[in-house]
């Protein structure tokens, strides 16, 4: 199988998008209740670091999104809150949530997906996502740290959005494990860095690994 085949302009592309702080942590950004697992001591660290650029930045992104492919976790956290959520700032969002398709890796075959238009992927990850490459043109994986790891693993990506807050965090689960599979990535655009110091970098999956040399 290809795992890059963001050259191929027939095929639709998986989109990774993250917030992390600068020493790589991403566990729980989004509320003091989303992750404390390990005794993370920061859970809703995004949200307490308020940034004038990232909701312009996310919602323009968003664009292109025809399916949304998401871990276990994060699938449960946005379908008890974006069904609620279609209106006032965050509706445009809600809205495309709810209308396009859900898949939820899971080894669980007995999961309960509740939110309209889900559907359990996780059998033969490989397989589910080259389908998905063939039946859609953008799929966003959000948050979804676990998810993630197996995907920079298997480089089952085309694209790795990343917006990177000025914290250091310490402890915490870490985007960039040992699993990850040597790769250059390739800048698509220029980073852009908001007033609160967030800096959104866009990078593309590219076929080349890391060289090595010696300076003379």
């Amino acid at each position: 199988m290809n795992t890059n085949p963001a050259q191929d302009t027939a095929q639709g592309r998986i989109l990774i998008d993250l917030f992390l702080s600068l020493d790589g942590v991403a566990q729980g950004p989004g509320g003091t209740d989303e992750d404390t697992s390990g005794g993370f001591r920061f859970s809703g660290w995004q949200a307490g670091y308020p940034s004038p650029g990232t909701g312009p930045q996310v919602e323009a992104g968003m664009h292109g999104l025809d399916a949304l492919l998401l871990g276990r976790r994060t699938y449960d956290i946005f379908a008890s809150y974006w069904p609620l959520h279609t209106e006032g700032e965050s509706g445009d969002i809600g809205n495309l949530f709810n209308r396009v398709p859900k898949y939820v890796a899971t080894r669980d075959a007995d999961i309960a997906l509740d939110w309209a238009g889900s559907t359990r992927v996780g059998g033969n990850l490989a397989a589910e996502i080259a389908e998905l490459r063939a039946t859609h043109r953008e799929v966003h994986v959000i948050g979804s740290l676990d998810l993630v790891h197996t995907l920079l693993a298997e480089g089952l990506f085309d694209e790795l959005n990343l917006w990177v807050y000025p914290l250091l965090l310490g402890a915490g689960k870490k985007v960039f494990d040992d699993g990850a599979l040597p790769a250059v990535l390739r800048l698509l655009e220029p980073a852009v860095t908001d007033d609160a110091g967030v800096t959104f970098l866009r990078y593309g999956r590219t076929e080349r690994v890391p060289e090595v040399g010696t300076f003379g």
